[in-house]
């Protein structure tokens, strides 16, 4: 008599760490919430980097993100893969930020959040206090542009999208974005001027 012996199992996907977004967020609108995880985990950092520039509020950016996060589980059933995930995510995060604004008093601008001092700042006051004041006029600038302006410039020049992400962000297109970041760039150079 032939003994057989059955093959191991197939060993599992680690969470589908190596695997495309696209690929986990349709496992994940499955009910995977393995490749969600994953996904969370991939794209949190960055989502909750753009919310603390949006809302200038660690606490208020987390809610922002996890708040996002918990619509795009719910909605994944619903999302159609034209865009990429990430792009997606960007979008519900914003909107989420947006909407947190309009319900929250404005947050405080940068120069009133007081920031470590580094170790040899008492050695060089003058540095210091130049560099205070540098922060202290880019975010007096970045609040005199336009809502538009300035969401475009922080998802081109603080988290890094293409120009068609942004446009998939915001929902507008390649030229919109390009003439956005075009005034906003200008606005802000010139404010900047004197610190150069």
């Amino acid at each position: 008599m032939i003994e057989r012996t059955s093959s191991p199992p197939p060993e599992r996907d680690l969470g589908g760490r190596d695997l495309p977004d696209g690929l986990l967020s349709v496992r994940a609108a499955e009910g995977d919430e393995d490749s969600f995880a994953v996904l969370v985990q991939r794209h949190g950092s960055s989502l909750l980097a753009l919310a603390r520039c949006m809302l200038g509020n660690p606490q208020d950016a987390e809610e922002a993100v996890q708040d996002a996060f918990v619509s795009a589980w719910r909605r994944l059933p619903e999302f159609r893969h034209s865009a990429q995930f990430r792009t997606w995510m960007y979008r519900i995060t914003v909107n989420r930020c947006l909407t947190m604004r309009r319900r929250r008093p404005p947050p405080l601008p940068l120069d009133a959040v007081t920031e470590p001092a580094a170790e040899n700042a008492w050695s060089q006051p003058a540095l210091s206090a130049e560099q205070d004041a540098a922060t202290a006029a880019l975010s007096r600038a970045l609040g005199d542009l336009g809502a538009g302006q300035r969401l475009c410039w922080i998802l081109r020049e603080v988290q890094g999208l293409s120009y068609k992400e942004i446009a998939d962000v915001t929902r507008t297109n390649e030229p919109t974005v390009r003439g956005r970041l075009f005034r906003a760039r200008r606005s802000l150079q010139e404010a900047m001027g004197p610190w150069r």
